[in-house]
């Protein structure tokens, strides 16, 4: 089955809508998509593992596109996310995959492995390296660092705030963020200036598939994981004993583009601290945020090298 297909999986108490590909009992490989994307976002990925030989995985994951859409802001918390990928394994009948993350799927698919650290054979995370858990409530280092001046993840904090702005229009939001790799001020005050074009490695019905989606949902769901920053720094303290263990013992890849805007505030100079097994990184240079659809050749060839070099 090398031609994606696109089916409901019942997990965690969630509906999640799953685009797969590639035969069943073939190693699984599990894609964790960021904000605000879709299963889409593996487009060129997913064909190309399922030609590899791996049974692949690519949910919207909870709050997005065709899955389900819990309303309480701690139903988004690390906890109840790395469960949704648990039961996707449950439901291919997998012990184990190797799991792969852009944004703000890479830190689902690190911190998996602290709660379910036999289930995991690899981690890959794109544009968001590994990093030890923060000596404080992120939030409260956040507003430190930036005091008045504006920073997207606090302006995400306050529910209904970036909700209704983006909102207003989806459509002209998606694309705003898609061409500009992030926010530069809050939503209304971008929404003064032009919109910007689609950078030249989407397509116009590329494109589609988001704004369509975004129209039906809006952003509550997705914006709702921003706000379980301070929870999950609270479920991740080895003294709440939900952990297993705080470090990841199964091989780690971190890609990333060297132009992405999120290595300023997500160093990487500690993530052997959290990544204590194999670890490899990769930086293609001048490539942005978007990297799996801006690069899709060199990030499809780094990512089946990796995997082919497991045992």
């Amino acid at each position: 089955m090398l031609t994606p297909t696109q089916r409901l999986v019942d997990t965690n108490g969630v509906t999640l809508r799953v685009t797969e590909a590639g035969e069943r009992g073939n190693p699984v490989v599990v894609l964790a998509h960021g904000f605000p994307e879709l299963a889409h976002s593996w487009r060129h990925q997913i064909p190309a593992l399922a030609a590899a030989g791996y049974h692949v995985l690519a949910p919207d994951q909870r709050g997005y596109g065709g899955s389900s859409r819990p309303e309480a802001i701690e139903d988004y918390d690390i906890i109840e996310l790395t469960n949704d990928i648990a039961g996707l394994l449950d439901d291919v009948g997998a012990e184990r995959a190797a799991l792969i993350g852009h944004d703000w799927g890479s830190p689902v698919v690190t911190n998996f492995p602290l709660f379910h650290p036999d289930r995991v054979r690899a981690v890959a995370a794109l544009s968001v390296p590994p990093i030890p858990r923060a000596s404080a409530p992120p939030t409260q280092i956040w507003r430190g660092i930036f005091g008045d001046n504006f920073f997207y993840i606090l302006y995400f904090q306050e529910p209904g705030v970036a909700d209704t702005a983006l909102g207003a229009d989806p459509r002209a939001s998606l694309q705003r963020m898609v061409a500009l790799e992030g926010f530069g001020g809050p939503v209304d005050e971008m929404a003064d200036h032009p919109l910007p074009p689609l950078p030249e490695w989407m397509s116009a019905e590329e494109f589609d598939e988001y704004a369509r989606a975004f129209e039906v949902t809006g952003f509550t769901g997705p914006l709702n994981w921003y706000r379980n920053f301070d929870r999950n720094w609270e479920l991740t303290d080895p003294a709440a004993g939900r952990v297993v263990t705080t470090t990841i013992t199964a091989p780690v890849l971190f890609l990333a583009g060297s132009a992405d805007p999120v290595l300023s505030f997500t160093p990487r100079d500690h993530v052997r601290e959290v990544a204590t097994g194999e670890y490899y990184e990769v930086l293609l240079e001048g490539a942005g945020h978007w990297l799996q659809q801006e690069r899709p050749t060199e990030v499809n060839a780094v990512l089946l090298e990796f995997l082919g070099g497991l045992a």
